[in-house]
């Protein structure tokens, strides 16, 4: 019975170690609903992840773009219809808290499309506006 116990306290002590923080999961959270927002063709929506400011800035390869209507008219312009927008997918995420308002996030971003897949690389600041994760630099590249 001693045994059992021990086990049982282990596997709950390292299940408490490896939880996700709710920061990380506030997160995560965020982008898997910009995806699927993405994913059913709604711009507006997937938008609801970026800081709504005029300091918000993108780098792509157009340069860098500031401002959150700048951003999201970019992404219509370039994104018009379904089959340029094809479905997103986010992957190979790595968080790393820098403060208690700030993250900083990389990973590879992946569109499946009919007229051509393309993907690449992201690095993304997050920060923590009245209790909500927000990205507040996006820096996109295509490989």
């Amino acid at each position: 019975m001693k045994h059992v116990l021990l086990c049982c306290s282990l596997l709950l002590t390292a299940t408490a170690l490896f939880a996700q923080n709710p920061d990380e999961a506030a997160i995560r959270q965020r982008m898997t609903d910009q995806a699927r927002a993405w994913n059913k063709g709604d711009l507006d929506a997937f938008m609801t992840g970026y800081w709504h400011s005029d300091s918000l800035m993108f780098i792509g390869k157009g340069g860098i773009t500031y401002g959150y209507t700048n951003t999201l008219n970019n992404y219509k312009k370039n994104y018009e219809n379904r089959a340029k927008m094809g479905t997103l997918f986010f992957s190979d995420l790595i968080l790393k808290k820098l403060s208690d308002r700030y993250y900083y996030v990389t990973g590879k971003w992946f569109l499946k499309r009919t007229v051509g897949d393309i993907g690449g690389y992201y690095t993304l600041l997050f920060r923590k506006i009245g209790g909500s994760w927000f990205i507040v630099s996006d820096h996109s590249s295509a490989s």
